[in-house]
């Protein structure tokens, strides 16, 4: 088959994909995750109901592609903020007020507690905690940052500490857990 037949096919398998996940979040969004049906999905798309089930075997593996794109996009969104110029500790900052606000703004319930529990939620926990080690790293070595507490011990304090700002009902009280969390790694 000619590269270009391959580009074609590849990029109307990710068109369709890309198409029913887009349609999917937005009927969770719109009316719930009781509305999420095959059907429906098929019907928001345009794309048939058999060949939704060419993609998907269900409407569960439907949801855990959608969360699994969401995160990467977070992570995508993550690496942007720390790659800003700079010394390190601004840099920390600004990723991990990001986080706080995104678990601020993060709804809760089932769907979510059952989505965080995949595997592929224990592989971006680990890639954000590596990505803030290594800021952590440089800021350590700037003097900016204790130094008695590993970089990656810190990093899963951090994540820890400002994933509470999901129970806070303000930014300035997210702003507030932010600051009391970098205050921590502060040298003694």
């Amino acid at each position: 088959m000619p590269k270009l037949w391959n580009d074609t096919i590849d990029a109307h398998k990710r068109n369709v994909r890309d198409s029913t996940l887009d349609a999917t979040a937005d009927l969770v969004t719109r009316k719930g995750l009781a509305a999420v049906t095959m059907s429906k999905i098929a019907l928001e798309t345009g794309i048939g109901r058999a060949t939704l089930y060419k993609y998907f075997p269900d409407v569960e593996a439907m949801l855990l592609a959608c969360h699994e794109r969401q995160v990467h996009r977070h992570l995508e969104s993550f690496k942007a903020i720390a790659s800003g110029e700079g010394s390190p500790f601004p840099r920390l900052r600004n990723v991990l007020a990001a986080y706080a606000q995104m678990a601020r703004d993060h709804e809760g319930g089932e769907l979510a507690i059952a989505l965080h529990r995949g595997g592929h939620m224990v592989h971006a926990r680990e890639h954000l905690t590596a990505f803030l080690s290594s800021i952590i790293t440089e800021a350590v070595a700037a003097g900016k940052i204790r130094a008695d507490v590993p970089a990656r011990e810190l990093a899963v304090f951090c994540l820890s500490a400002v994933a509470g700002a999901a129970d806070l009902r303000s930014k300035q009280a997210v702003e507030r857990l932010v600051s009391v969390t970098l205050a921590a790694l502060r040298p003694l």
